[in-house]
């Protein structure tokens, strides 16, 4: 039996290149895909040196159509055993601020190429009845409601990794019984390029690394985590709030209006 094979997407950096790196380690065979070539070549003569497994690179940029059909036909060449969609842009600041054009490319990268990679590589993972998918959100996927002076600007970025947990909860719900896992990983604050890209200083703030982000996420995923949240201490507190979540549901439905709305 050959290695497996996975594709990371974002991977020239950050948790995208930690992904790489780990699976490489551990004797996978790897599709780094990202914007810079350059980078991807690096880091891919620097694994396939260290660990003796193929890393092959593809220069791709999820944003746009020719992109992401590009990527799409490579995750189809042979079967995936694992693919990573963690590519994601934040474009941080105000929303009346945010041009057009770059809404329309947070949406295009962070829900539109995972849900069509997802869809790419999800049927022969179906019918073999393995593989795992993971996508990579954020812990601001819960910050609809938080209000701290710290918190970027982030309507729609917020939105669309929210978007991610909901797509991967109800896909979870859809292949059981398939052999094929799914993961949301929500990471906080991480050692990443990702926030001085964004013209944030977080030099001075406790950050969390990479490659433990990864490690989490690879160890929840073995485990069979839904959503994985590597900073979380105290796992109760996220039950609660998917126990609310059932609460809501369940509170709801009535055929009338609730009594508050009757005079």
């Amino acid at each position: 039996m050959g290695a497996k094979r996975a594709l990371v997407t974002g991977a020239s950096s950050g948790i995208g290149e930690a992904y790489v790196e780990g699976l490489a380690e551990d004797g996978w065979e790897v599709v780094a895909v990202a914007r810079r070539r350059d980078r991807l070549e690096a880091s891919a003569a620097r694994l396939e040196a260290l660990h003796g497994t193929e890393v092959r690179i593809v220069a791709a940029d999820l944003a746009t159509s020719a992109g992401l059909d590009a990527v799409r036909e490579v995750a189809l060449e042979a079967p995936l055993d694992l693919l990573v969609n963690n590519a994601g842009l934040a474009h941080y600041m105000p929303f009346v601020e945010l041009p057009a054009e770059s809404a329309r490319e947070l949406v295009d990268l962070n829900v539109l190429a995972p849900v069509l990679l997802t869809r790419a590589v999800l049927p022969q993972m179906i019918e073999r009845k393995a593989g795992a998918i993971v996508n990579v959100a954020s812990l601001l996927a819960f910050s609809g409601e938080w209000d701290a002076p710290h918190l970027p600007q982030r309507a729609v970025y917020a939105s669309t990794k929210s978007f991610l947990v909901t797509f991967t909860q109800i896909l979870a719900q859809e292949v059981e019984g398939f052999g094929v896992r799914v993961q949301v990983l929500c990471p906080g604050v991480v050692r990443t390029e990702f926030h001085s890209r964004q013209g944030m200083d977080l030099s001075g703030r406790t950050r969390m690394e990479p490659g433990d982000v990864v490690s989490a996420s690879l160890r929840d995923l073995e485990h069979g985590v839904l959503v994985s949240i590597p900073g979380l201490e105290d796992e109760r507190v996220f039950e609660a709030f998917v126990a609310g979540q059932a609460g809501l549901a369940g509170s709801t439905g009535a055929v009338a209006p609730a009594s508050r709305y009757r005079d």
